[in-house]
């Protein structure tokens, strides 16, 4: 962590901190006791620059962390921000009470799609993401070690660019709405029995409101199964997300916006 931009060594000195692990990401992220330091490669998807402006312009929209300084030196993206209160909904004490936690996640979701989109400065739809799939695709960007078992293989997909033209020719009808984006158990935060949050921003923009449903009922079944965190909670059915939203479960967009992940 040496080098870190002037700008930022002058707001964190010499303060102590610790580093993160929880999530999936290739970021470095930072603790302070009221501060988190956010340290990624810049990429060709504008992701990193992306979440600051995302952050910036869901101040008093929606609670998300305030931008303290943003930098970009040496293919690298720096973002301070501040420190949002209460705990991830993966924490132990909500996967202890699966029914208040996805009270907890159907109302965060609600909370997305009450916000006004008529100015969002990043668009996320499926043109913008089917195009972004097929340049991982065509450049050799998937990561197939992390993938589920059985897109691909027996039974799946043969390859990502078989997967890739499924996926172009059976889009579904949209219902486009400020989307996280990356809707999962460790970016949605909680304080006692209230939603206190949105983390990880970079994907964040008018999209279809099917895609955060996929990912969060993925996110509850593999965080309730044990493929995420190693514990395995029995009895649970990721299915209790549409009787607290109140919708029917629409299994086929479900698959489609999973898959689609899959090429991310």
């Amino acid at each position: 962590m040496v080098e870190i931009p002037e700008k930022i060594r002058k707001l964190t000195q010499d303060r102590a901190f610790r580093t993160d692990h929880t999530g999936m990401s290739d970021s470095k992220i930072l603790l302070y006791d009221d501060m988190v330091l956010k340290v990624q490669a810049a990429d060709r998807m504008g992701e990193a620059a992306n979440e600051c402006r995302m952050m910036r312009w869901l101040q008093g929209k929606l609670p998300v962390p305030e931008v303290l300084a943003c930098e970009e030196e040496d293919g690298k993206n720096w973002l301070l921000m501040t420190r949002l209160p209460g705990k991830m909904l993966c924490d132990e004490s909500y996967m202890k009470n699966p029914e208040l936690l996805v009270c907890i996640l159907a109302e965060s979701l609600q909370m997305l799609w009450r916000v006004d989109i008529s100015d969002c400065p990043c668009v996320n739809d499926l043109d913008r993401k089917l195009q972004m799939a097929r340049y991982n695709v065509e450049n050799g960007l998937v990561d197939m070690d992390n993938v589920e078992p059985e897109t691909f293989g027996e039974g799946g997909f043969q390859s990502p660019e078989h997967l890739l033209e499924w996926l172009e020719e059976n889009r579904p009808t949209e219902e486009i709405v400020l989307s996280h984006g990356d809707f999962c158990l460790p970016n949605i935060f909680a304080e006692k029995e209230k939603p206190g949050g949105f983390i990880d921003l970079g994907k964040t923009g008018t999209a279809d409101k099917w895609m955060d449903i996929a990912l969060a009922f993925r996110s509850l079944s593999h965080n309730y199964s044990g493929r995420y965190g190693g514990k395995v909670y029995e009895g649970f059915r990721a299915e209790r997300l549409f009787e607290q939203l109140g919708m029917e479960p629409d299994y086929e967009r479900l698959k489609y916006y999973i898959l689609l992940d899959e090429l991310f």
